[in-house]
């Protein structure tokens, strides 16, 4: 089993290319061995000079070795303990030898040339046989987003018997300029995803090593999900416990992905609502919000201290009387229900859900019956395709299918067909829009579909620097083109309901920071002649 790192530098480069043993921790002059449970793991330098160096990982895997760690409920007849391609093929066994090898590499630590473990460098990764039952593309659509260029060349069956097809197993070489402790981490977590499969035994500290190591990528990664129930053996416990997790920055959505598989009828069970009204009000209290929320009341809104909010959320996370330790809920949920307590308590029927994504807001409205009219419109027809899937459209009851329209549809355009709906709905799209681009929205919203209400939720960029895997400077979405503090929140949606005619008051939306504020603003604008009790920010 073998894995190679290059490393090239430029010829204006102020450093050898041999400073990769200091990154790695690991003299270039000497053949070093490091004895795992399941074998021996050899560091050695084919070629170190200045202009080139390239550092190899073999593993040598005792078959005998693996035999004696294997499961309990494996028989001991079982051919598959003696005859397998751990000795050959990159796996969760290669990933757990380079984490323990090369460890302090991997936290992005160097004493000695701190400076070159920040710098992106131009590496080549490059192992010669990696299980991939995805196929290439299984192999390019993890790498590619991380800013690898991606070379996964399939390998023959039996090469001398051509007829007989590729195998599952690909040639993998890895091209591009990042930093080492992060191309380690790439490897480290997607080595056995490719495999999909562990071979040790998977405890609870899974979570927490796949959080560390995908620190600053994979709650971005498009494929996180699929990413992360592969990595976790698809435990389920443990991919809600780590999709939870990953949600604490913000733009993952964890019910959205765990729910991929399931069944449009089973999701709207009666016990199994997602939303409820007296779901709602519970989380909207944990949220920061009081009032009524059954659909058709009016209520105010009253301020939520963050020592209340903090109480609230401390008794969410009590232990059951089973003694398991309810989660408190994502700020997902949170964001989702305050967005559907001010929906009820503008009274609003016919709702549009504009920039609806992959359908995670269009869900829960369908399970409310108050809600008659339900559209949901993007950009984007493969958000659409995968709102259609997840919501198994084709399997929808009739009763609740005539109640849903998908529109694809650019929000910065007018559109006739939005036009007279009680509500619509802007969750977390407002920062995706070029700021020069927001006035044509403003008007295609407020000026031209003018329904009874509109509802904008957006980051609040004070409360960033509370995510401790957030580099500072840095925006919660790779596609945000900005966030606003509350004061910039504040002013766009004074200035926008003054023009439109539109009154509007603010709710802050999950655990309230003291200094910094809640991580998500909300702005709920009512038209000024049909509401005039809500005028100003409260």
């Amino acid at each position: 089993m073998l894995l190679t790192i290059t490393c090239t530098p430029s010829e204006d480069a102020a450093w050898p290319a041999t400073d990769l043993g200091f990154l790695l921790h690991k003299n270039p002059d000497r053949v070093q061995a490091f004895e795992q449970s399941y074998g021996t793991a050899h560091v050695v330098y084919p070629e170190a000079t200045a202009a080139r160096c390239t550092a190899a990982l073999l593993l040598e895997v005792d078959p005998i070795r693996l035999v004696r760690g294997r499961s309990r409920s494996t028989p001991d007849f079982s051919l598959g303990q003696y005859v397998n391609d751990r000795p050959y093929a990159a796996s969760s066994l290669l990933s757990v030898a380079l984490g323990a090898v090369f460890r302090t590499a991997l936290h992005g630590r160097c004493d000695q040339r701190p400076d070159l473990a920040q710098t992106a460098l131009p590496l080549r990764i490059a192992l010669p046989a990696v299980p991939c039952k995805g196929g290439p593309e299984a192999a390019e659509r993890v790498f590619t987003p991380l800013g690898w260029t991606v070379v996964a060349e399939p390998l023959p069956l039996d090469p001398a018997f051509p007829e007989w097809g590729d195998s599952h197993y690909v040639r993998l070489e890895l091209t591009g300029t990042i930093r080492l402790a992060d191309a380690l981490a790439h490897l480290y977590v997607l080595l056995p995803v490719l495999d999909g499969a562990k071979h040790y035994w998977l405890a609870a500290d899974e979570v927490d090593k796949l959080i560390r190591a995908g620190a600053g990528w994979l709650a971005e990664h498009p494929e996180r999900g699929w990413i992360t129930r592969r990595y976790l053996a698809r435990r389920q416990s443990l991919v809600r416990t780590a999709l939870a997790r990953l949600a604490e920055v913000d733009e993952v959505e964890p019910e959205e992905l765990d729910a991929v598989e399931e069944g449009f009828d089973e999701a709207l069970e009666p016990a199994a609502l997602v939303m409820t009204t007296e779901t709602t009000a519970a989380l909207v209290t944990t949220a920061g919000l009081t009032g009524a929320v059954a659909a058709g009341t009016e209520s105010a809104r009253a301020e939520t201290s963050a020592a209340e909010t903090t109480s609230a959320l401390s008794a969410s996370t009590e232990p059951t009387a089973n003694g398991v330790e309810e989660r408190a809920p994502s700020l997902a949920v949170m964001r989702r229900a305050a967005v559907l307590a001010a929906l009820r308590e503008v009274g609003a029927h016919r709702v549009l859900d504009l920039g609806c994504g992959e359908g995670a807001l269009l869900r829960e409205l369908l399970v409310d019956k108050a809600f008659t009219e339900v559209v949901g419109v993007d950009v984007s027809m493969r958000a659409l395709n995968i709102t259609k899937r997840r919501l198994r459209l084709d399997r929808l009851p009739e009763r609740v299918a005539r109640r849903l329209t998908l529109l694809q549809g650019a929000l910065t355009y007018t559109d006739a067909r939005l036009r007279g709906y009680d509500a619509a709905v802007l969750m977390e799209v407002v920062e995706h829009v070029d700021e020069p681009r927001l006035g044509a929205l403003e008007y295609a919203v407020f000026g031209s579909a003018a329904p009874g209400s509109v509802i904008v939720t957006t980051p609040n960029a004070e409360h960033n620097v509370v995510y401790e895997t957030l580099p500072a400077g840095k925006f919660r979405h790779s596609d945000h083109r900005f966030e606003w503090t509350r004061a910039e929140f504040t002013d766009w949606a004074c200035r926008v309901a003054e023009r439109y005619g539109y009154a509007v008051r603010f709710v802050p939306v999950g655990v309230e920071h003291p200094e910094f504020g809640p991580p998500t603003q909300l702005a709920l604008f009512t038209k000024a002649a049909t509401d005039s009790s809500t005028s100003g920010a409260a």
